[in-house]
């Protein structure tokens, strides 16, 4: 049995082969009947002319024989093709093909049950092995329903006359003559239906059709069961690997690093994050021992892990400052939680690493910053609207600069110089930050502060006065426990005006700070001033004359001014 280019079967028959051998006997026969040679025994005429007239029967045997030959070679060819691919709409198509052509139907139309149990059409084929469109979809749906209902093949001669279907619309209005009708079960469970027709010729399917579709039936049956659980498959594994790709994806773009080790603490995954972390790559990092990897980390982490592998209990917060070959010195907030199976059974452990280094920098410049700069005033500024520029304010400015030091520098060693200095310096600052006000800068010796910006103070002279005078004080007490070679005094200058106030520098190196006559008008009136003295200007003087007493001096000639800048020495608060 062979395929054609039409997708037909083609059978090499025995039936050519005894017609030859019928007709060779046949031949002889009448030979011999005309001639009668005296040679030939009568016996041979005997046998000759019982062959002549048994070959016939013979021949309708083989004919039979033939036909159920040509039945079973197609249903096993049929059986090839429809269990050779689990891609199962071409196959069906030219199998259909071929259950047309040999039953001599004229159409084909294999359906299949939904979701709800409907039979919708799924493969339509005409006897020219062409899909036939839905508009030609004229059937008969009682034939198609019983089928469907019962689970048993139907077959008539000729629909118009069968009783079983007299009246039935379908059957008149589309003329419908030899139908064949086969279920497609799945263990006894009907899926669908094989329906063939003739709408010209009657009689045209036999018992023998009738058997061969149903034996085809039964092989499609599973190969579309087969097919569906492919599709099924293929789905879900589409699902699975577009859920692992989701779960990668998220997993890779955690901002907090992530660790997974199995039971003997051997590294199964780790994420982007935690690659930055470690300062490894992942193909460094998966497949090796979890201390290797982790090492540094080993005196905090070795106890918990072996309490969340015993227990199942999760331990969140650990903090620990280590240091890691490829990145130094790193701040790490810790949490460890159990890996469970489906069972809920413990497969291995988690580990969630936070990154706090740059947050503990950023921590350490904000206490830095604290200490020139009021909270109350960091709280009021807003990283993202300061730019670089500045605007223009009245500021009240305050310069404190230590009188002797610079000689006394010239005596002791640096780390004893230091240490005087930041006794100093810190009396200063905190007495500026205690009245909110802006520690500028530390100039050597000297300290620059001013009040009124960021935020608005309406008494910011007087909160200067204070300043200066808790720093007259401060010093009063550092003197209490320091030797008489190490007693210094500030020199202080107080004056108030416009400015310009706001950041100064580059994009990547800024400073906040004040610049403007007014600032420079206080640097100079602290550089008149003797030690232990707080000189205020006249602008100064206007604005707290109700509130402090002064002492007249002279006029200082300040460094840079045409003419005199008119100064008072603070003497305390009314």
């Amino acid at each position: 049995m062979t395929l054609n280019n039409s997708n037909t079967f083609v059978f090499d028959s025995l039936e050519n082969k005894f017609k030859h051998y019928l007709g060779v006997v046949e031949q002889m026969q009448a030979y011999l009947l005309q001639s009668r040679p005296a040679a030939v025994p009568p016996i041979v005429y005997q046998g000759i002319s019982q062959l002549s007239s048994g070959l016939p029967k013979i021949l309708k045997k083989v004919e039979a024989l033939e036909d159920e030959r040509s039945g079973l070679q197609a249903l096993a060819e049929i059986g090839q093709y429809v269990n050779s691919s689990l891609e199962l709409e071409t196959v069906l198509q030219i199998v259909m093909d071929t259950i047309i052509h040999l039953t001599n139907a004229e159409r084909g139309f294999l359906m299949l049950k939904d979701d709800r149990g409907e039979l919708n059409i799924h493969i339509a084929r005409n006897w020219e092995h062409e899909s036939i469109e839905s508009s030609d979809f004229a059937l008969s749906s009682t034939v198609v329903n019983r089928v469907a209902e019962e689970g048993q093949p139907l077959l008539t001669t000729n629909a118009q006359e069968d009783p079983r279907l007299v009246g039935q619309e379908s059957i008149m209005a589309y003329n419908l003559r030899s139908i064949l009708c086969v279920p497609l079960k799945i263990k006894e469970e009907v899926i669908g239906v094989i329906y063939t027709d003739n709408r010209v010729r009657s009689g045209i399917f036999t018992h023998k059709e009738r058997d061969l579709l149903a034996a085809f039936a039964n092989q499609a049956a599973f190969a579309i069961a087969n097919a569906r659980l492919f599709d099924s498959v293929k789905r879900t594994l589409a699902e699975v690997t577009a859920l692992k790709n989701l779960m990668d994806n998220v997993f890779a773009s955690i901002a907090s690093g992530v660790l997974t080790a199995d039971i003997q603490e051997r590294i199964m995954m780790c994420n982007h994050a935690a690659e930055v972390i470690l300062g490894r790559t992942s193909k460094d990092i998966v497949g090796r021992e979890l201390d290797e990897i982790i090492q540094p980390l080993s005196p905090f982490l070795g106890s918990h892990l072996k309490q969340v592998m015993k227990t199942d209990e999760l331990v969140v917060g650990l903090e620990a400052s280590t240091t890691f070959p490829e990145r130094g010195q790193v701040d790490l907030s810790m949490s460890l939680s159990p890996l469970k199976d489906v069972q809920q059974t413990t497969q291995g452990v988690a580990i969630v690493l936070e990154d706090l280094t740059e947050k503990k920098r950023l921590e350490a410049q904000r206490r830095l910053f604290e200490r020139m700069v009021s909270p109350a005033v960091i709280d009021q500024l807003d990283p993202n609207s300061l730019q670089l520029g500045g605007r223009r304010t009245e500021i009240t400015t305050l310069f404190a600069d230590i009188r002797g030091f610079t000689s006394y520098s010239e005596q002791v060693e640096p780390e004893e110089l230091v240490g005087m200095l930041n006794d100093y310096l810190a009396v200063a600052a905190d007495a500026v930050l205690k009245e909110v006000g802006t520690v500028d800068k530390f100039l050597g010796d000297a300290v620059m502060a001013w009040f009124n910006a960021p935020i608005q103070q309406p008494d910011h002279t007087l909160r200067a006065i204070r300043s200066a005078l808790a720093i007259r004080d401060a010093v009063d007490k550092l003197h209490e426990n320091a030797g008489p070679q190490s007693q210094f005094s500030f020199g202080i200058g107080i004056h108030v005006g416009d400015a310009i106030l706001g950041l100064v520098g580059t994009e990547s190196r800024v400073e906040y700070t004040a610049i403007g006559d007014s600032v420079n008008t206080a640097k100079r009136i602290q550089e008149n001033a003797k030690a232990g003295q707080i000189l205020l200007s006249q602008a100064a003087y206007e604005r707290v004359s109700h509130a402090v007493e002064v002492l007249p001096v002279m006029p200082i000639h300040a460094k840079g001014k045409r003419e005199p800048v008119v100064v008072y020495q603070l003497v305390g608060l009314k």
